[in-house]
Order: structure tokens, then C-alpha cells, then sequence
């Protein structure tokens, strides 16, 4: 395995914050939308307002997310690189099946 993928607390930690339903909707969200308030998260939704809060805490733990203030609220955004990690690391691993079931391939011709 490459050394800059290689399982770290880090990645583990990622993909704990990637591992639930609820936040990767909230993640889909501020891909597809840009950053948004946790007002903005909740409208239309059946989580409340608590939940995301703490959704977003974990995500923000794992260096996933971001907020900044703007005026009276705080506007959630995707951290570009953690989720760029996350790909690299999927990337990777695939590769390395793609190589293995290839291997494989071979012997068994």
C-alpha cells in the first residue's frame, strides 16, 4: 500500500464520520449546495436541529467539515481535502483488487 494511504486514525476517523446514513446526506448536501446553516440542513428534513448539530460535530472532529460565521448563524462547508483523501484512499484499495483479482486471473488460466 502507498505510504500516504496507509490506515491511519485519521482515515479511520474519516470514514467512522463517512459510516452513517444521516451524515452522508448532510456531506451530498454541502457538495451539491455549497455551504449551508444548520438552519438550511434542517428545512426539509426529518432530523432536527440537535441532531445535525452533533452529525456536523463528528464530521468537524474528523476534519470533514468547516463553519464560519456569517452574521448571526454559522455556515457549514466541506473540507475539499479530507474528502479528496477519502477518494485517494478508495482509489487505492481498488487498484490494489483490480491488481489482485488480476494475479488470480493468471493462475487460474
Amino acid at each position: 500500500m502507498e505510504p500516504s494511504v496507509l490506515a491511519t486514525p485519521q482515515s479511520a476517523s474519516l470514514f467512522a464520520a463517512l459510516g452513517d446514513e444521516a451524515r452522508l446526506r448532510i456531506v451530498a448536501r454541502l457538495c451539491g449546495e455549497g455551504p449551508l446553516s444548520i438552519t438550511r440542513l434542517t428545512a426539509g428534513s426529518a432530523i432536527t436541529r440537535q441532531a445535525i448539530t452533533k452529525h456536523l460535530q463528528a464530521m468537524e472532529n474528523a476534519g470533514l467539515v468547516r463553519s464560519a460565521r456569517q452574521g448571526r448563524e454559522s455556515v457549514w462547508q466541506i473540507e475539499q481535502r479530507r474528502l479528496a483523501e477519502a477518494r485517494h484512499y478508495l482509489e487505492t484499495i481498488s487498484r490494489q483488487w483490480d491488481e489482485a483479482l488480476e494475479r488470480l486471473r493468471h493462475v487460474v488460466e
